[in-house]
């Protein structure tokens, strides 16, 4: 899963007004797979590229048990929660923050070969997804259009940046799918993963700043924020 991992930012910023700005959340819906590839980086988890691995990608991640784990990912969860807590001093954003963050590993364990922990030991989850390519693509664009025409339906301001932020996931993605595979997973690999979800984050806060949510009325809507 690549840009469906944002469908969950997408829809935490949609269900409530006390949600993170959505350019956070889009750092949140990707937060375990920043960590994975910066960890590549130094050797503390591990890819490799093995053509057929999948139907979709060549992908083998062996060895990724701090940010793929449900024990990991929880922990980066809980750590996201209390960054929130300190800089918005506000529990239930927090909590909406950490719930994206742990949304990672559940939507990985729908299209992974079997490569998920629970906590990093042997047994290995995954339902394989990624080995039935139309299912696959029918569900990553499924989840994250949806979630993102509920976005723009509970939120208000100008319609050119979401639908810019939409038209950057769509190309990436497009890139991910129909590019040339990868030959070796390795530093320009692990900094083009990185950048794409920094582009993306950057994209996001500046559609976050742009629009509000439907149910937060601001100083525009004639009274005090409640």
């Amino acid at each position: 899963m690549f840009i469906g991992h944002w469908a969950p930012a997408f829809a935490a910023a949609a269900v409530s007004k006390r949600s993170p700005k959505l350019g956070t959340l889009f750092i949140a819906a990707q937060l375990v797979d920043w960590g994975f590839f910066l960890f590549a980086t130094v050797g503390l988890e591990r890819m490799r590229i093995e053509p057929g691995a999948t139907a979709m990608n060549p992908l083998d991640l062996y060895h990724m048990p701090y940010t793929h784990s449900l024990l990991g990912s929880a922990v980066w969860a809980l750590g996201f929660v209390a960054v929130l807590l300190l800089l918005k001093r506000e529990l239930v954003t927090a909590l909406i923050g950490g719930a994206v963050v742990l949304s990672h590993w559940f939507v990985d364990l729908l299209v992974h070969r079997p490569d998920l922990t629970m906590a990093g030991g042997e047994t290995r989850y995954g339902m394989g997804l990624w080995n039935h390519p139309a299912i696959a693509i029918s569900l990553e664009l499924g989840i994250t259009l949806a979630a993102f025409l509920w976005y723009v339906s509970k939120s208000k301001g100008p319609l050119l940046p979401p639908w810019i932020l939409l038209g950057f996931l769509l190309l990436v993605q497009a890139i991910n799918w129909f590019g040339p595979e990868p030959t070796e997973a390795g530093l320009a690999l692990y900094l083009t993963a990185l950048a794409s979800f920094g582009i993306a984050a950057w994209i996001a806060s500046w559609v976050g700043t742009s629009r509000r949510h439907i149910d937060d009325r601001g100083l525009a809507g004639g009274g005090p924020r409640r």
